[in-house]
């Protein structure tokens, strides 16, 4: 039967069908930024799959943990269910080569997204990775009243008087899925060097996101567009590690660097 996987309820697929996967320009935020011309970051968005089989040529299950990574210079993004639909084809269908499988997502999921995927799958022995706390300040004990949740970028500013570097990070960020209203926590890290940012405003500029519907990749945008705009740090670096539902996770990162295109590690709550 159709699937239309945008808000509406749906089966699972019973073979491998690519024509699940949904494109979503990013230029329709990017306009909204006023970003229509040269890109003031670079970035990726670097997607986990924890829930990813197919069975191999006996028809034994096999399973993997995939990470996808996609380059924010991508035309498209992939909306996060249809992208589950998508891995979930596979389960009954039969390889008997890692390496097919991950050529074949790699395949459709760069054709989708209009620029060339990074792929990888790992034995669940290899991809066990101990959570983490973040070694750098977490802003969220702060005592700072909240009213605010929708973004507003009026709430950060900074001291021009005295440039630092430092990187500040924050557990209570929260948006709303734009197509299920499910909501989407995640944690939240800015790295910058400049005029020092108020930690109080910066927290309660996250904050209020709280009730904001918008996908992942486009949050970290608006954060790191706006800080730029109110903050005009020298360099910036906006990273989120997002919790996962539906077996996926997704970690945007956006810099004026490109070195500093690094993920963070798993935190407690992913």
């Amino acid at each position: 039967m159709p699937i239309n996987p945008m808000g509406n309820e749906t089966g699972y697929p019973v073979s491998f069908d690519p024509s699940l996967l949904v494109a979503l320009p990013r230029s329709t935020n990017r306009d909204l930024l006023g970003l229509k011309q040269q890109l003031p970051f670079v970035g990726k968005d670097i997607w986990t799959a924890y829930e990813l089989s197919w069975l191999n040529n006996q028809g034994l299950p096999l399973v993997a943990i995939a990470r996808f990574t996609f380059s924010c210079s991508s035309p498209s993004l992939i909306e996060s269910k249809s992208f589950k639909l998508f891995l979930n084809s596979l389960n009954q269908e039969k390889f008997n080569d890692k390496q097919i499988v991950a050529d074949l997502l790699k395949v459709h999921l760069s054709k989708c997204s209009g620029e060339e995927v990074t792929v990888e799958l790992f034995d669940l022995n290899e991809a066990a990775v101990p959570t983490q706390s973040p070694q750098v300040i977490c802003i969220d004990n702060l005592d700072v009243n909240i009213n605010d949740y929708h973004p507003n970028s009026a709430l950060l500013h900074s001291d021009e008087n005295n440039v630092i570097e430092e990187s500040l990070y924050s557990d209570l960020f929260k948006s709303n899925c734009p197509v299920t209203n499910q909501p989407d926590w995640g944690s939240v890290n800015v790295s910058y060097k400049g005029p020092a940012i108020s930690r109080e405003g910066l927290l309660a500029y996250l904050v209020s996101y709280r009730l904001h519907n918008d996908y992942h990749e486009n949050c970290v945008e608006n954060i790191f567009v706006d800080i730029q705009e109110k903050c005009k740090p020298e360099s910036l670096t906006v990273k989120a590690n997002f919790l996962r539902r539906g077996g996926l996770d997704i970690n945007p990162i956006r810099s004026t660097h490109a070195e500093n295109l690094i993920a963070m590690p798993r935190f407690v709550r992913q």
